[in-house]
């Protein structure tokens, strides 16, 4: 599946509202992954977007793994491991609100330019194609444009560092965006 394609501009989006609310309705907090519950739910409390898809990342490390583990890249794991990517998809409105909120999400790869890309994936915007959709994902920069990978142990740790440090910068974009 194609990831990443460069942020587009935004677009009009006439009925962002009812869009807004019919996405919001339709958000089950269940069935997203534990540890970013609070980042959906942060941006859903932000009415300039709505969440479109999200993933906390996984790393498996045995075929018979469930592929949505939680579980940390275990010392020392030999062989490959296969990452999943994690990220986050939000429909921003086409406002000044809007528009502080898709820069502020921009500034979130200088965490690690070459793992954390933001952009506007085109698969997102053939399901949506009136949707202002943006992207940011952790993946490294030479897999940027597939959902998974297969890194060695020592890349994989990195990269599952990067990714507890983009959720946190999430967080404390949302504070601000808060105040």
């Amino acid at each position: 599946m194609e990831t990443f394609a460069p942020p587009r501009e935004f677009v009009r989006h006439a009925r962002y509202r009812a869009d807004r609310r019919t996405a919001l309705a339709a958000l089950d907090l269940s069935a997203i992954d534990t540890p970013i519950v609070d980042v959906v739910e942060g941006f859903a409390a932000l009415p300039h977007c709505f969440t479109l898809s999200c993933c906390h990342g996984h790393f498996i490390c045995s075929p018979d793994q469930d592929p949505r583990s939680l579980e940390p890249v275990p010392p020392g794991h030999p062989g490959l491991i296969r990452y999943r990517i994690a990220y986050l998809a939000l429909c921003i409105e086409d406002s000044p609100h809007g528009h502080v909120l898709r820069e502020s999400l921009a500034r979130v790869p200088a965490i690690d330019p070459d793992t954390v890309q933001f952009g506007s994936p085109t698969w997102f915007s053939r399901r949506w194609p009136r949707f202002n959709c943006y992207a940011l994902q952790v993946e490294p920069a030479r897999f940027m444009d597939k959902d998974e990978a297969m890194l060695e142990h020592e890349e994989a740790v990195r990269v599952q560092r990067t990714r507890d440090r983009f959720f946190a910068e999430l967080r404390t974009l949302l504070r601000a965006e808060r105040t």
